[in-house]
């Protein structure tokens, strides 16, 4: 009785955070644990209770899946007995909690058990198992989890949940979709049909919850951008207009973490906007004000966000020089504006007539991207700078990249970046080190991390880096560095 009543207590404390781990550390955590386990039914729902008042402590949780609870606390969701119905509650509450731990994903068969209890469920039950399920898939490590509940059905399951009433458990619904379509957006696509999008859509445009429109912002940014009756419906729809007026309004305001997430699922979704082999789709997003706004995220934005706008403005600005040669005059009646002349594709550019990065002031927020700590958006970043160094403007684009501190940058990647990002940058550096002014201002930074990438780098760079070196007269051209 003794227990009962200081269980009972626990249950109905309020609690700091910092009381709560020290409870954890000094050891209440088992004796519940045990109490749950072996006790009668009142023992049991007073060790729930205590337990759910220090599940929300991370470093409880894990002491919890030490515990070995989590087995028990699925058979009392699976069991049908009467008298223990009033604990699978809690029960629910306190497996949300602990999922929050990524220690969860030793459990292998958890998610598909919180799965399949869905549809058996009260509604306060359902919303703390998709909460369980969110924080599963959520984790860095769970690609092998999300592949597992979507393997038992997960998306099916979830989809009459697109209509439900209650919203806490459709925004739940919502984010536990986007979750599980993060790594497999064909299979998504292949069970989306248009009145789901147009659920989607109809989210987008109305006075919902940010947390609503985030997750179904995600969710259509997963799906894949090559799936054209997708982009015809969605573009139909009027999304764009939506998805820039929703970024305009919520881009200057302060990054909270759900302000975070919207923006991320903004600019995931534009990218189907913006793609090379749709110039028409392009000019729509081009004309409806998606240049500004991409530009603005590569400074405002999350690093996630910056990729996903630097993808977009890659896209847009593959397709520059096409523009300026279809629109290249045959003669000039007056001398080129100073304004509109353009320093990299030698013509009257513009940001809507040719998706110019230049002329939309786009190449220095990009360079100082890639001078950050975070590297997640490096690759997006110099897909977009290396539009400008194409065969017939590298040398241009090289002294506009250069203006803008961009060798420093390269530089960085270079001996820093992933191996993608480091060809990638050598390869720019290549052509920028052609130029006589570079190797004169650069030469002396330059070698000695040139010298050592070839020496202690990855094997595939050696070719590359031998020809800047031989820019630099530090290498023949001879060597067998080619």
């Amino acid at each position: 009785m003794n227990k009962i009543l200081m269980a009972t207590a626990i249950s109905k404390m309020f609690l700091s955070e910092q009381m709560k781990s020290s409870l954890g550390e000094d050891g209440a955590v088992e004796p519940l644990v045990e109490m749950f386990k072996s006790g009668n039914l009142e023992a049991k729902h007073c060790a729930l209770g205590a337990l759910l008042n220090l599940s929300s402590s991370l470093p409880n949780a894990e002491f919890l899946i030490n515990s070995g609870i989590t087995g028990p606390l699925l058979q009392l969701l699976f069991s049908v007995t009467s008298v223990l119905m009033t604990l699978r509650e809690p029960a629910s509450a306190i497996l949300a909690a602990i999922a929050q731990s990524d220690r969860i994903l030793l459990h292998k068969d958890v998610a598909p058990q919180l799965l399949s209890l869905l549809n058996l469920s009260s509604p306060v039950i359902q919303l703390h198992l998709l909460r369980a399920l969110n924080s599963i898939s959520g984790h860095t490590n769970a690609k092998r989890a999300r592949s597992k509940i979507r393997q038992n059905g997960g998306v099916q399951l979830l989809l009459p949940f697109l209509t439900e009433k209650n919203v806490d458990i459709k925004v739940a619904a919502l984010n536990l979709m986007c979750n599980l379509s993060k790594d497999a957006s064909q299979e998504l696509a292949e069970q989306v049909r248009e009145t789901h999008l147009d659920i989607f859509v109809k989210i987008v445009s109305s006075p919902t919850s940010g947390d609503e429109k985030a997750a179904a912002i995600g969710i259509l940014s997963n799906l894949p951008v090559t799936d054209k009756k997708i982009t015809e419906f969605l573009t139909e729809a009027n999304l764009l207009p939506l998805l820039i007026s929703l970024l305009e309004t919520n881009i200057t305001a302060s990054l909270t973490p759900q302000r975070m997430l919207l923006l991320e699922g903004i600019a995931g979704a534009l990218v189907r906007f913006t793609v090379p082999w749709d110039k028409k789709l392009q000019s729509l997003a081009v004309g409806l004000g998606v240049f500004p706004c991409l530009v603005k995220l590569l400074s405002e934005g999350s690093i996630k966000a910056k990729s996903k706008a630097a993808t977009s403005l890659a896209q847009l600005s593959q397709n520059s020089m096409v523009l300026r040669k279809t629109k290249l005059p045959r003669w000039l009646c007056v001398a080129p504006s100073a304004d509109t002349y353009c320093l990299v594709h030698n013509f009257q550019c513009t940001v809507k007539s040719t998706f110019c990065l230049a002329k939309a002031g786009a190449v220095s927020p990009l360079v100082q991207i890639l001078e950050g700590e975070e590297h997640e958006a490096d690759g997006a970043v110099l897909e977009a700078l290396a539009t400008l160094m194409q065969d017939e403007i590298w040398e241009n684009g090289s002294k506009v990249i250069e203006k803008a501190s961009g060798v420093h940058a390269l530089l960085r990647v270079a001996e820093a970046g992933n191996l993608n990002s480091q060809e990638k940058a050598i390869w720019m550096l290549e052509r920028i080190f052609r130029l006589e002014a570079h190797r004169d201002r650069y030469s002396e930074i330059a070698q000695a991390l040139l010298i050592d990438l070839a020496q202690r780098g990855d094997p595939t760079l050696k070719p590359m880096i031998g020809k800047i070196l031989a820019h630099l007269e530090l290498l023949q051209t001879q060597s067998s560095y080619f």
